[in-house]
């Protein structure tokens, strides 16, 4: 009987086996990319963060002097991270109110909703580099059309891109010009929000507030969460626009001889991404452009761990 009875647990053990065999080669396309394109990169980095490495010689031992550098003698880290902090939250928020708002619009329009969603889409599909070309020329302080509109009607003219206090606002401005992506995840979830529900708290006497509060909000929670969740991820690797906006507001388009130091104007610009590649590429001080990236890597992971916990709390509960 012991011989029966290890038998057939040997051959559960050899199930068991063929079984996890079975699963890890359906699951090998995605154990091979997470291995090479996330786990080895990151490891990588918080190896070479400890490091001293120029991508021309060895790496040598440093210990903790690189973080040390980064957060106490690097003077452009700290303006990085409140840039990238203040886009992450303001231009994030902007984004997902005007893609809600413009979303409900065209969901109400009777007539000529495919013209109004097609021109609110348009401006989503012009490549980065364009559009932030576009939007300087728009807000030239001294030629652009938008300050002399301004100005003809008394308004005083920022100088935008040129301006400190106004260069931020601006990248978000045409951040909001292209949210023709999240107008359209919205309409989806809007027109997926069940009518009878409508209906009854009309029956009920909801106002259109209550109705939007009580009835819209709740059933599109789980897509204003996914909106800010993305968004935020974004604004953490925001790059492409705000060093085009500054290369072309200072003048300087990095021709042939000419260095350029991100973050016209005074750091305004500079966000953690741009530090990176500048450290990186432009110093080859890998070491402190590793401990830069795993930074961005630890506020992306906890944006997005403390939005995950508090989802109630970011759009009500609906009770």
């Amino acid at each position: 009987m012991s011989d029966t009875l290890a038998g057939r647990q040997a051959a559960l053990r050899s199930k068991r086996v063929r079984n996890a065999l079975r699963t890890a080669a359906f699951m090998s396309p995605w154990l091979i990319g997470f291995s090479v394109f996330f786990a080895y990169p990151l490891v990588s980095t918080v190896y070479f963060s400890f490091m001293k490495y120029d991508g021309l010689n060895p790496p040598t031992w440093r210990g903790l002097e690189n973080w040390d550098y980064v957060f106490s003698d690097l003077p452009k880290f700290w303006p990085a991270m409140q840039n990238t902090l203040w886009l992450a939250v303001v231009m994030v928020a902007c984004r997902v109110a005007f893609g809600l708002g413009i979303g409900l619009l065209i969901t109400r329009i009777k007539t000529g909703a495919g013209i109004f969603r097609t021109l609110f889409y348009l401006p989503y599909l012009a490549p980065p580099v364009a559009a932030t070309l576009a939007f300087v020329f728009l807000l030239n302080p001294g030629t652009g059309p938008v300050n002399s509109l301004l100005e003809a009607v008394g308004i005083p003219a920022p100088s935008w891109f040129n301006d400190t206090a106004w260069a931020k606002p601006a990248l978000t401005v045409l951040a909001v010009w292209g949210v023709g992506d999240l107008m359209v995840i919205f309409m989806a979830a809007l027109l997926d929000v069940p009518k009878e529900q409508y209906e009854a708290a009309e029956l009920d006497g909801a106002s259109a507030w209550q109705r939007f509060r009580y009835v819209t909000l709740p059933n599109i929670s789980p897509i204003i969460l996914f909106a800010v969740v993305t968004g935020i991820i974004g604004a953490m690797q925001y790059y492409t626009q705000p060093i085009v906006a500054a290369k072309v507001a200072s003048g300087k388009m990095g021709g042939s001889g000419e260095s350029f130091e991100p973050g016209y104007p005074d750091d305004s610009t500079l966000t953690l991404p741009q530090l990176v590649y500048d450290l990186g590429f432009g110093r080859f001080d890998y070491g402190a452009a590793s401990v830069v990236a795993l930074v961005l890597f630890a506020l992306s992971m906890a944006f997005t761990a403390l939005l995950m916990r508090r989802r109630g709390g970011l759009i009500g509960s609906g009770d």
